[in-house]
C-alpha cells in the first residue's frame, strides 16, 4: 500500500458513486434508443449513430468551455467540488426533461438537443468526480478506487439497458414490438427528477473538498506545452480510441444481430445483450475494483474470482426478472475466465495491463470476424467489454505521469477526448451502411459484420500505447508506474 497511512473516506465515497451510477445507466439508455430511433425516423446506420455522437461531443464541448473559464478563474477552488457537481446534474436534469417536447414534436434534432444537454451536465460531473475519487484517501489506491467507482458506473449501464428495455417494451407476454415515441416521455420525466434529488442530496452530503494543491513552479517549464508531454498527447488518443472502441462495438450490435447472419433481433429482444456488453464492463471493473481493500493475498486472490461470478449472477438475475431467454449466455463464462487469467498476469502494473488487454480485445475482435458460428462470434465481440473495462483508470494513469502542477489541465484535455465515442461509431456505421450499396459484402461477410475491424485497430492502438509509454516515463525518469497505480 502507500506510505501515506491515508483511510478511503467511504461515507463520501458512497455518496459520489451514485452519480458514476447515473452516468452508466443514461449511457446504455442511448443504445436502446439507437435501434429505436432507427426504426421510427427510418434513419440509415451512420444516422442512427448521431445518438451517440451528440452526447459524447457534449463532453468535448463542456470541458473546452470549462478548460476556457478556468483560464480565467479556477471553478473548483472557487466554487467547490460539491456546488460544481450539484450545477453539471441539475444541467443533466433539464436535459432529461426536454425528452418530453421532443417527443410531442416527434424531432429527430429536438432529442438529439436533449441529449446534448445531459452529456453537458454530465462533462462537468466527470471533470469533478475523477480527480476527487483519487483523491477520497490514499493516492496509491486512487485509480483503483476510480475502478471501483467505475464499476458502480457499469451496474447502471447494466441495469439502465435492462430497465429501459421493460419501460419501453414491456415484459413477458405482454410485449410490445411496435413503439411510439409517446412511451420515451415517461422514464426521462423520472431521470430528471432523480437527478435533481440526486443534486439536492449531493449539496447536503458530507463530501469535503480536497485540500488546496500548492503549485510546484518548474524552473524550466513556467508554460504548459503539451508537445512537452508524449505521455500525454498519445494518452489524449488513448482516450479519444478507448470511449470511441467501448461506445461503438456496443451501438452497432444491434444492427449486427439484426442481420439474417446473425439471426434477425428485433429491437425488443436487444436489452439483454446490451446488458451483457455492460455488464462485462461491470465485471472487469468490480475485479479490479477488489484491490482498494486492503485484504491478504489469498483472500485478494479468491474474489478475482468471486466477485466476477456475483457480477454475473447480476446480469443474469435482471435478465430473468426481465423475462428474457438468457440460455444462450451460459458459455459466456468461459470468456470470463480468460479476462480473469490476463488479470492476472497484467497485476497491479498500468502498462503491462494495458498492453495485455489491447493485445487480448485485438484477437477477440480478429476471431469474432473469423468464426463461423455467429451464435458463437457474437460473444467475442460483445467480451471486447471485459477487456475494455479497466483501460480507462490505466490510461489515465499512464497520461498524467510526471505533470505534477498540470495535472488538472491534463485532466481536462482527457475529459475532452470523450469525443471519440460519438466519432468512431459514425465510422463504423458507415462501413454498415455500404450492405445498402454492395449486398454482396466483403470475404464472404456482410458490411456490418466486417465493421468491427474498427474495434480490432482500436484495442491495436491501445496494446501499443501500453507498450510504448511506460518507455517514455522511463525516458523523463518517472518511475511511478511500477508502483501499485495500475488501473487494475
Amino acid at each position: 500500500m502507500s506510505s501515506e497511512n491515508v483511510q478511503t473516506k467511504w461515507g463520501q465515497f458512497i455518496s459520489l458513486i451514485i452519480v458514476f451510477f447515473f452516468w452508466g445507466f443514461v449511457g446504455s439508455a442511448n443504445d436502446i434508443l439507437i435501434p429505436v430511433f432507427k426504426k421510427v425516423f427510418t434513419l440509415s446506420q451512420v444516422q442512427s449513430q448521431l445518438v451517440a455522437w451528440a452526447f459524447y461531443a457534449a463532453y468535448f464541448v463542456g470541458s473546452i468551455i470549462f478548460f476556457l473559464v478556468s483560464l480565467k478563474l479556477d471553478v473548483l477552488q472557487k466554487f467547490g467540488y460539491k456546488k460544481t457537481l450539484s450545477a453539471g446534474l441539475i444541467l443533466s436534469a433539464v436535459g432529461s426533461f426536454l425528452f418530453v417536447p421532443a417527443a410531442t414534436m416527434e424531432s429527430f434534432p429536438f432529442f438529439l438537443t436533449a441529449l446534448f444537454t445531459v452529456g453537458l451536465g454530465f462533462s462537468i460531473q466527470q471533470i469533478v468526480a475523477n480527480p476527487l475519487a483519487i483523491k477520497m484517501g490514499s493516492p496509491a489506491t486512487g485509480a483503483h478506487r476510480l475502478t471501483l467507482a467505475g464499476g458502480i458506473n457499469s451496474f447502471g449501464t447494466t441495469i439502465g439497458a435492462i430497465l429501459l428495455g421493460i419501460a419501453l417494451f414491456g415484459m413477458g407476454d405482454n410485449k410490445n414490438t411496435s413503439l411510439s415515441l409517446e412511451d420515451i416521455k415517461l422514464p426521462f420525466i423520472i431521470l430528471g427528477l432523480a437527478f435533481i434529488v440526486v443534486a439536492v442530496f449531493m449539496n447536503f452530503s458530507k463530501i469535503e473538498d480536497p485540500e488546496k494543491e500548492e503549485e510546484v513552479v518548474k524552473t524550466a517549464h513556467e508554460k504548459f506545452n503539451i508537445l512537452d508531454y508524449p505521455q500525454l498527447y498519445l494518452g489524449m488518443l488513448g482516450i479519444f480510441i478507448y470511449v470511441g472502441t467501448e461506445v461503438t462495438i456496443i451501438s452497432n450490435l444491434p444492427a449486427l444481430l439484426h442481420t439474417a447472419e446473425f439471426g434477425n433481433v428485433l429491437e425488443d429482444a436487444i436489452a439483454p445483450f446490451i446488458a451483457l456488453y455492460w455488464g462485462s464492463l461491470m465485471i472487469g471493473r468490480w475485479n479490479g475494483g477488489v484491490n482498494v481493500f486492503n485484504t491478504s493475498n489469498l483472500v485478494n486472490t479468491a474474489l478475482k474470482f468471486i466477485v466476477p461470478a456475483l457480477a454475473f449472477g447480476v446480469i443474469i438475475g435482471a435478465n430473468i426478472f426481465a423475462a428474457h431467454d438468457v440460455s444462450s449466455f451460459y458459455i459466456y463464462p468461459i470468456w470470463i475466465l480468460l479476462f480473469i487469467a490476463v488479470s492476472f498476469v497484467g497485476g497491479k502494473n498500468a502498462g503491462k495491463t494495458l498492453m495485455l488487454f489491447g493485445i487480448s480485445g485485438l484477437l477477440m475482435m480478429v476471431a469474432g470476424l473469423a468464426y463461423p458460428n455467429p451464435e458463437i462470434a457474437k460473444f467475442f465481440f460483445i467480451s471486447g467489454g471485459l477487456f475494455l473495462s479497466i483501460m480507462w483508470p490505466s490510461i489515465f494513469d499512464l497520461a498524467i505521469a510526471g505533470l505534477a502542477k498540470n495535472t488538472g489541465k491534463a485532466s481536462s484535455f482527457l475529459i475532452m477526448m470523450i469525443l471519440g465515442g460519438g466519432v468512431i461509431p459514425l465510422i463504423q456505421g458507415s462501413i454498415c451502411d455500404l450492405d445498402l450499396t454492395k449486398p454482396e459484402g466483403i470475404f464472404g461477410i456482410t458490411w456490418t459484420h466486417f465493421s468491427y475491424i474498427v474495434p480490432l485497430l482500436g484495442f491495436a492502438y491501445l496494446g501499443f500505447y501500453g507498450f510504448y509509454c511506460p518507455k517514455i516515463l522511463k525516458r523523463q525518469g518517472i518511475s511511478h508506474v511500477e508502483s501499485e497505480g495500475g488501473g487494475h
